[in-house]
């Protein structure tokens, strides 16, 4: 399980967070909410098998994070200006997202 961040907050419009071995991520909110792990987001599977959800928008231009919430102790929970709110972002989940814009070069 990762541990969580030493910090969250706002700085600006992005979203920062500290680890605890010293690794710093800054999330823009339109990234944020274009990788919302919610059903809405990337859909859900029935027992069958059958895809459901994940074909609404992906362009979020604009969009910013207006607060969040802790989910248990292995996650958080944004609240976006478009109103979407559904989607548990893991702290593992968080921490491959800023792996992968550390190795995107952005």
């Amino acid at each position: 399980m990762e541990l969580p961040p030493v910090d969250l907050q706002l700085i600006g419009r992005e979203v920062a967070l500290r680890w605890p071995d010293g690794v710093e991520d800054y999330f823009p909110p339109e990234f944020l909410r274009k990788n919302s792990p919610s059903a809405e987001n990337v859909g859900e599977k029935d027992i069958f098998g059958q895809q459901y959800g994940g074909n609404g928008p992906k362009n979020f231009a604009g969009v910013e994070v207006k607060g969040w919430k802790p989910v248990g102790n292995y996650g958080v929970a944004f609240t976006f200006s478009d109103g979407h709110n559904t989607g548990i972002y893991t702290w593992k989940f968080l921490r491959e997202l800023g792996e992968g814009m550390r190795k995107d070069g952005k």
